[in-house]
């Protein structure tokens, strides 16, 4: 997830800052040496010529395979997968090392074009694939099991065959799709490169942000209203990238017919639109006993009439401003991870040994925490914005959640071990609660519980509650945008109408906040991806009820769960477990656990 931030005096662009220790940077020679590497210059000539290759051998030609041929086209495919895919991560981490570097965003760039221009030949696999007969692929799957491994892999390509366009028109938005990405890139510069000062300190937006959480209420008022004035100076830029992104997805979603803005993402999500629309019912239906119940408690703790919006994320006052130091944070992280499986921790031991993780905050880097799977022949890479505030030991947790799955789905291969978003949320948001109950049971006192406890559910309302309001708000935004162009305006009404609903009658919404969606990274790179946080935490506290219930050999199964990466859907994952997410009490049990967090806040008032 998104957004943390820095204090200037943490800036060191090395260690990362002075009381935090040595911060790990990334080593991405694992992909590449260099942008003049000349094992890259080797990758591009191949990844052109087996293309074209590819092409040659098989377009049109795909309804003639027998099993064995269909067996080598397909792995053929998955190893110009794996090599484009190289090319691309080293140049897209490299770039987000340093966004508002110039050659970096160059080289950025010609990658993209160039695999963009080397792949369109590929175009007609899977117009093709979708023509086939549903009972001549069963036939070849009956006579290969290798061949039939794949078949999750080909039921998602063949999801889309209702949408699918001409082969000309297919290959035309294959070719266009640098131009999407050129939006998403100035999005990324736009808000790296917007400079901020708060008591007479210059910020990004990530050290912006983290004021936030601080203590002082006027500091995090100074930083909400500094937040505010940079957003809306810069306003007109933000609802251009918007406005273009969902005009281009709305051209696109009309041409293939699709019936709502929201239906390629479930399709690659691999999700049916109603369990994600009896997620969001049961989370809405929640928001008074969830949101409006915490914050009303919280509001009491700061002694405030009213909570303004840079109280949201307030310490307690009982709370101890501390830092905590990177060693510390991995511990921390390592030991409830061993305590669980020391499995688990022995496969997040490299992340921190061989320049897995880059962690400082520095001048240019993207903003946020992210994992990327890179490619199954090499390994995850986390990125953080390491400032040592305790939630960032979370993030960390989260983070390398994400990276512990990416490394066990990887024996899959390229093309199963990719997992889809609703489930890729899973393990990250499991090492959060492992490293939140390991935390908790070494509590030293009811006022340290009470503290952990409310950054629990703090967390859980972001995840969850703030993921859904978001949800709400794309939905708004593309249903609006398909009526016509959207003024800054238009879009900061959408925002403030799902704010003042998910949060609760506590808040008040100081001016300036209506612009606060501007920074939100989702919207522009990935529409409706949102959800998915609150699909992974219901998920995730639906399997932990589990696990509590009856830990006996559950290690194991979550393990087959992880390793299964994309080649089950969620009903398979979760049937071994007894889940099922198409029940929709299935969501409100993740739902309870929240509520009985929040009963328990309660208990200690009495």
């Amino acid at each position: 997830m998104l957004t943390l931030p820095f204090p200037v005096k943490d800036a060191n662009a090395t260690a990362g800052g002075k009381d935090l220790g040595n911060l790990p940077e990334w080593d991405l020679s694992d992909l590449y040496t260099g942008e003049d590497a000349p094992e890259l210059a080797r990758d591009l000539e191949w990844l052109e010529k087996a293309c074209a290759d590819f092409a040659a051998d098989y377009e049109g030609k795909l309804d003639t395979l027998d099993a064995a041929g269909m067996l080598e086209c397909i792995q053929r495919d998955e190893k110009i997968s794996t090599v484009a895919g190289r090319i691309m991560s080293f140049a897209g981490l490299r770039y987000y090392q340093l966004t508002t570097d110039g050659e970096r965003a160059k080289f950025l760039s010609d990658s993209q074009e160039k695999v963009t221009i080397f792949s369109t030949p590929l175009v007609f696999f899977s117009l093709e694939l979708n023509r086939l007969e549903e009972d001549a692929l069963d036939t070849i799957y009956a006579e290969s099991a290798d061949l039939a491994r794949y078949k999750p892999v080909l039921d998602r390509i063949r999801a889309m065959k209702p949408y699918q366009l001409s082969d000309e028109l297919e290959r035309f938005l294959h070719d266009m799709g640098v131009v999407g990405d050129a939006w998403e890139r100035l999005f990324d510069e736009t808000i790296a490169g917007l400079e901020f000062e708060v008591n007479g300190e210059e910020l990004n937006i990530e050290g912006t942000l983290n004021l936030l959480t601080e203590q002082d209420r006027a500091i995090r008022e100074a930083a909400s209203r500094e937040v505010a004035r940079v957003l809306g100076e810069n306003i007109r830029t933000f609802a251009r990238v918007h406005n273009t992104a969902a005009k281009e997805k709305e051209v696109i979603d009309r041409w293939r017919g699709m019936p709502t803005a929201q239906t390629g993402r479930h399709l690659s999500n691999h999700v049916e639109p109603e369990v994600v629309e009896a997620l969001r019912n049961a989370v809405v239906a929640a928001y008074p006993k969830l949101s409006h119940r915490y914050y009303e408690l919280k509001r009491k703790w700061l002694g405030l009439d009213r909570m303004q919006v840079w109280d949201r994320n307030a310490p307690l006052p009982i709370e101890d401003t501390k830092t905590v130091d990177w060693a510390s944070a991995q511990s921390t992280v390592m030991d409830a991870y061993g305590a669980f499986d020391p499995r688990m921790a022995e496969i997040a031991q490299p992340f921190f040994d061989k320049g897995w993780i880059d962690a400082g905050v520095k001048p240019g880097k993207a903003p946020g925490a992210f994992a990327h799977p890179t490619v199954t022949d090499v390994h995850p890479y986390v990125m953080l914005n390491y400032l040592g505030k305790p939630r960032d030991v979370m993030t960390l947790a989260h983070e390398l959640g994400h990276g512990v799955h990416q490394v066990l789905a990887a024996d899959q291969g390229e093309l199963l071990s990719s997992t889809p978003l609703t489930l890729a949320e899973t393990a990250s948001v499991f090492g959060e609660m492992l490293t939140f109950r390991k935390m908790l049971d070494g509590a030293a006192n009811d006022q340290e519980r009470k503290v952990l406890l409310a950054g629990k559910v703090e967390d859980m309302i972001n995840t969850v509650v703030r993921q859904i309001a978001f949800y709400d708000f794309e939905c708004k935004l593309h249903a609006a945008r398909r009526e016509g162009e959207l003024t800054p305006d238009d879009i900061n009404a959408l925002w403030m109408s799902v704010q003042a609903e998910s949060l609760g009658p506590a808040f008040d919404f100081v001016e300036g906040y209506e612009n606060f969606w501007a920074y939100i990274p989702h919207f522009v790179h990935s529409p409706f991806y949102v959800y998915a946080y609150a699909f992974g935490d219901g998920l995730v506290n639906a399997l932990y009820a589990v696990y509590e219930e009856n830990p006996e050999g559950f290690q194991d199964k979550y393990f087959d769960m992880l390793r299964a990466g994309g080649s089950k859907h969620h009903k398979e994952l979760l049937a071994p477990f007894g889940l099922d997410a198409s029940d929709p009490k299935f969501w409100d049990k993740g739902l309870s656990m929240i509520s009985r967090f929040i009963d328990e806040l309660e208990a200690m008032e009495d």
